[in-house]
């Protein structure tokens, strides 16, 4: 069997739901666990169209296999329209198969999230993603106000979960404080994690 890992799993397309998970992931890796990243295919409505079995860059495709074996999750999506992006709802729709074993049940997990303006829906976007994960019976941990950036930031930042306000072009990068709640969500995943493990 494998060492325990973070899971962080993420849909991203101007990247800077990617960025975030690399910062998460470098949380993970602070509290010396292992973080693997892990994306999902966009979805199309043209039925034939197929993407490749490995992206052209980034992280890998995620396997149910991925989100079976982890001993926590951190789940990323940009925001649309206040719900996850349906690439990532897509790949949970077809978790069933873990729902019906139990398989995520004890568990920790995290959500983070980009968006383009402030007020577009950050605080939703991580509630949607919140609600499949407590269907599986995973235990939500979000950032607490002991978190000194959560009370400071002038950008993203919630007590649900790290987010970015990325602005109008997607071009805004991760700002101090954004930068230090998406390590600090990493640290307290992989924390609780070794805690549950152990």
């Amino acid at each position: 069997m494998s060492a325990p890992y973070i899971l962080v799993l993420y849909y991203s397309r101007s990247g800077s739901t990617n960025e975030m998970a690399r910062q998460i992931a470098r949380g993970v890796e602070q509290a010396g666990m292992e973080a693997r990243l892990r994306t999902v295919p966009a979805i199309s409505t043209e039925c034939e169209a197929v993407s490749p079995d490995i992206p052209d860059e980034g992280a890998l495709y995620a396997s149910l296999e991925d989100l079976k074996n982890c001993a926590g999750l951190a789940l990323g999506s940009p925001t649309r329209f206040g719900n996850m992006a349906a690439p990532l709802k897509y790949f949970l729709d077809g978790s069933s198969n873990l729902w019906l074993t139990g398989a995520l049940v004890g568990k920790p997990a995290g959500v983070f999230t980009s968006t383009a303006s402030l007020h577009g829906g950050q605080e939703t976007t991580l509630l949607s993603m919140m609600l499949p994960l407590l269907h599986h019976g995973m235990l939500i941990t979000g950032l607490p106000y002991s978190e000194s950036a959560l009370l400071e930031t002038r950008g993203g930042g919630t007590p649900y979960g790290a987010s970015h306000h990325a602005g109008a072009d997607g071009k805004l990068g991760l700002n101090e404080h954004e930068v230090a709640l998406c390590r600090a969500l990493g640290l307290r995943l992989a924390k609780t994690a070794q805690k549950l493990v152990s």
